[in-house]
């Protein structure tokens, strides 16, 4: 796989967190060896919560468990107070071991070693994927009691992606099905109703998203109503919600809400002529794509800088009106000789990773998701972005191999196996033991922020004095076999 593609793939879990030395003044929890060698393998950041693999197998979610998406068996935050351990693992049944996370707003997935995938969390417009609208939120719902998603006869994933209210997987054979939440067609079904909430909607009931003739994917990004696709061309489609033109159509209107809006009818977006995409990602309302040349290309919603694309006329949203992409869409200003290898959206801000492991932020900064010491917005103002924007400070000599954007975090799994995490922290999702924020101030990145995740959690099977949550669906019925 090209060195750019698998780059892409690990950014597209929309990110993950490790823990942060303590900065001056902010708390930090103690830490406790593993039994056994572990370190963070894969990332991935739903909104408000983030999750880990490691190379032994283990998956591990902290921040935000309202609705059970850190798959604990309870719906207790974790990683807000200093001595608080995480975990525990998820369980997903024995002897399943997870290779992707792909996290939601309340739901969570992992994509198994044999192409199966299994869902936890918020399930209210079916985005677990199990016919019916039960969330899986205690212990008794992991583990066996888990269903593994339905994506029909002898059919695996390769890849899945999660949003706020739905769920994607690319599929072996290059088709995408997705289910869950639909307002605006982000299903790629014709219609505007959920699937996979209800007895009979998934496996061969569930049509494949309609890429055109012959045409299979090799990538996907999910963005907050609107999903998108990197053909084996190198073409890139986007259907679902397109109110600030983040398809990159070239005019409004939604796709995929109707039959016959999609397959040959839907065109490709345009990314100038005879390039292609090698990397992509969806933010709440922008999408961006990383081409065959290491530049960078966003559209959509451009309201906090977010596209990189300012201009003296100020920050107008891109995609949205004929002549406002291929040609006419400048690359996103990296630096004098710089390209980019991933590239990561969050809910207004974007992310690259760059050709020497750096990383570069703009867009929206209130929680310091940009990691440069402050709130100040990069990229709505011309002249901010290029070598005038800063790389985040990862710490002497570090460098980043793998990105991802939550909606208003970043994470970076660092070179040292180490993951550095920077932004809003209210629900733990930072897993540094507090909630405030990080890479808002100054001095709270670099090498006082080096984090190795894997001494930041105790192995077991449930934490001693867990409250068992009231379950919120106690006449939910039980799924059709």
């Amino acid at each position: 796989m090209h060195p750019a593609r698998l780059a892409a793939l690990l950014s597209l879990s929309l990110l993950t967190w490790a823990p942060p030395a303590p900065a001056a003044g902010k708390a930090s929890r103690p830490r406790a060896p593993l039994p056994s060698p572990s370190r963070p393998a894969r990332l991935a950041a739903g909104y408000s919560h983030s999750c880990a693999i490691f190379t032994g197998g283990d998956l591990l979610c902290w921040g935000e468990n309202m609705s059970g998406e850190l798959g604990t068996g309870d719906t207790r935050f974790r990683g807000r107070k200093p001595d608080e351990r995480l975990g525990p693992p998820v369980d997903l049944g024995p002897g399943l071991l997870p290779i992707q996370v792909a996290a939601g707003a309340g739901h969570t997935c992992a994509l198994l070693e044999k192409g199966a995938v299994k869902c936890w969390g918020m399930n209210a417009w079916g985005q677990l994927g199990t016919g019916d609208t039960c969330a899986r939120t205690q212990a008794e719902d992991l583990g066996t009691a888990l269903l593994g998603v339905d994506l029909g006869p002898g059919r695996t994933a390769r890849f899945i992606a999660a949003a706020r209210r739905h769920t994607c997987a690319l599929l072996d054979t290059g088709a995408v099905k997705c289910w869950g939440a639909n307002h605006s067609g982000q299903l790629g079904l014709g219609d505007i109703q959920a699937h996979g909430d209800a007895p009979q909607e998934m496996g061969e009931r569930l049509p494949s998203v309609p890429l055109g003739k012959g045409r299979t994917a090799v990538l996907l990004a999910v963005g907050h109503e609107h999903t998108c696709a990197v053909l084996d061309t190198g073409a890139v489609k986007c259907w679902g919600n397109n109110d600030h033109g983040q398809l990159g159509l070239g005019a409004l209107g939604f796709r995929g809400y109707e039959p016959g809006q999609l397959g040959d009818a839907l065109p490709s977006v345009d990314l100038g002529r005879g390039r292609t995409a090698v990397a992509l990602s969806a933010g709440g309302r922008h999408t961006c794509a990383v081409l065959d040349t290491g530049a960078v290309k966003c559209w959509g919603d451009h309201r906090a800088g977010q596209l990189g694309a300012a201009t003296a006329q100020g920050r107008e949203d891109r995609g949205k009106r004929p002549g406002e992409l291929g040609e006419h869409l400048p690359a996103v200003p990296l630096g004098k000789g710089r390209t980019a290898v991933a590239v990561a959206a969050g809910e207004a801000h974007t992310c690259a990773l760059l050709d020497r492991g750096t990383v570069k932020c703009w867009g929206r900064n209130a929680h310091g998701q940009l990691g440069l010491g402050d709130t100040d917005t990069r990229g709505d103002t011309p002249g901010e972005l290029g070598d005038a924007l800063p790389a985040v400070d990862l710490g002497k000599g570090r460098t980043a191999i793998a990105l991802a954007a939550g909606a208003e975090h970043t994470c970076a799994l660092l070179d040292n196996a180490t993951v550095k995490c920077w932004g809003r922290n209210d629900s733990g999702q930072l897993g540094v033991g507090s909630m405030e924020a990080r890479g808002d101030q100054p001095g709270e990145l670099g090498d006082k922020e080096r984090i190795d995740l894997s001494a930041q959690w105790v192995h077991a099977t449930r934490m001693a004095g867990d409250p068992k949550p009231p379950r919120k669906w106690d006449d939910c019925p039980p799924p059709a076999p």
